[in-house]
């Protein structure tokens, strides 16, 4: 087999809590809690008992309409002396309607009120499509259409941002390659983050190198596959239930979702599980205490399937006319 660039990780595993330096300075805890379906009502308990676990990095986007329900649970982990807030990394998202250049810092401005925060350690770039603006209380999601501002424009607002102090670190998600190529030739701030859909079924090795050979941190936002939520939306099969996964799994005395997220880690991929039970916020945060053997990890690697679970946008053109299949629009076609 020819040779090719693997960058190694940029973070040490040993470490009692591993955390990966971003190129603009700042460190990141490689374990986030994600926030990404979590129904109104239980996603504040859930917060707080994260923090109880040891999460200190929260993934969050306006989209998911929970900023609010979120903003509640920092305040009162704050005013219970659970945790400061310079003692956690927080990232939100621009959704797609929210793209043109003027409206930028103000929805940026509108989820740091919703959260009661005055600055995002990281902000990123939902989905490398524009929309039309539907309002900041009301992001578009069904009949949708596309807007007119092009990504570099909203890039440059997102530098703004970094220059206001309102966001120490800036980045973007579900950009394909040669759109992220595009980017850092441009930018007069390189994205410090790409998150991504990443996992045993889906490992874009191309993408994944390629963001860390810039020192571009990659963060999986569907590490296990997206779970049976996924299996159920789209029908797609997931990691968690194959039998390699559970044979690995059984053999470190650990969970399959374990040996997942820790396999993403040792190829140097900061991990965004979700769980709101409090056991398993547990165990997905104890990855630190085993290791996967060579061997092991190349039994995972070729278990790569190529193949999203997660295909949103997709349908949130339909009924709209910019829908221009029977799926609605697939804008990484």
């Amino acid at each position: 087999m020819s040779s090719y660039n693997k960058p190694s990780p940029n973070f040490d595993l040993s470490s009692t809590a591993p955390v990966y330096t971003l190129n603009s300075g700042f460190a990141m805890p490689v374990v986030a809690y994600g926030t990404f379906r979590s129904a109104p009502g239980e996603v504040g308990p859930a917060v707080i008992e994260a923090i109880k676990a040891g999460y200190r990095h929260f993934d969050l986007a306006h989209v998911y309409g929970n900023e609010k329900e979120i903003g509640a649970a920092f305040k009162r982990a704050f005013d219970e002396g659970l945790v400061t807030r310079e003692e956690l990394f927080v990232t939100g998202k621009l959704w797609n309607s929210d793209h043109d250049v003027d409206i930028v810092p103000k929805a940026c401005a509108h989820s740091l009120e919703n959260l009661g925060l005055e600055y995002f350690d990281l902000y990123l770039i939902h989905f490398p499509v524009c929309w039309k603006h539907t309002g900041l209380a009301t992001p578009s999601w069904g009949v949708s259409e596309l807007g007119n501002t092009s990504l570099i424009d909203t890039w440059r607002a997102m530098e703004g941002l970094v220059e206001k102090g309102v966001c120490r670190s800036i980045g973007v998600s579900n950009y394909p390659l040669l759109l992220m190529h595009d980017l850092t030739t441009q930018a007069k701030i390189q994205p410090a983050c790409h998150q991504i859909e990443v996992h045993a079924y889906y490992q874009r090795e191309s993408l994944v190198n390629y963001c860390l050979s810039r020192n571009i941190c990659v963060t999986a936002h569907t590490p296990l596959g997206g779970g049976s939520a996924n299996a159920e939306t789209w029908n797609v099969p997931i990691p968690l239930k194959d039998p390699v996964i559970a044979e690995i799994a059984n053999s470190h005395e650990k969970s399959p979702a374990q040996v997942l997220l820790r396999f993403l880690l040792q190829r140097g991929i900061v991990v965004l599980p979700k769980s709101i039970k409090a056991h398993r916020m547990a165990k997905n945060l104890d990855l630190l205490d085993f290791s996967l053997s060579e061997d092991d990890m190349k039994k995972i690697v070729v278990l790569d399937k190529g193949n999203k679970t997660n295909l949103n946008p997709l349908g949130a053109f339909l009924g709209g006319k910019d829908a221009y299949c029977p799926e609605g629009t697939d804008i990484f076609d």
